[in-house]
């Protein structure tokens, strides 16, 4: 063997650093990813059907950062936002009786 080989031995060439699932999984979560795509059909020139894919991967609070926040409002998924509908429901029924009321009242003061 020569030097040249010996010095190659004992000095490996550094690589990229390893990374485990967590580790990216975090840097993932705490920055945000964005995937895009588009599927596109057609047929002699004619535009059958088009789908559009955004998929957006983060943490709540990179997601909240990013002005995305949909599921604290969406009845479905937060008891909270099913409770502010149904009171909001409830108010308005409350307003229209309120007022059916008074124009029942109006019209048995005028007999």
């Amino acid at each position: 063997m020569t030097e040249l080989d010996l010095g190659r031995e004992a000095y490996p060439i550094p690589g990229p650093p390893n990374s485990n699932l967590a580790d990216i999984l975090e840097r993932v979560l705490d920055k945000g990813i964005v995937i895009a795509g588009d599927i596109k059909i057609d047929l002699l020139d004619i535009e059958l059907l088009t789908i559009r894919l955004r998929l957006f991967v983060a943490s709540v609070d990179t997601a909240k950062k990013a002005g995305i926040d949909w599921w604290e409002t969406d009845p479905a998924l937060s008891s909270r936002a099913a409770r502010n509908a149904l009171q909001d429901e409830n108010r308005e029924l409350r307003e229209r009786l309120d007022a059916l009321e008074s124009k029942s009242d109006e019209t048995s003061d005028e007999r």
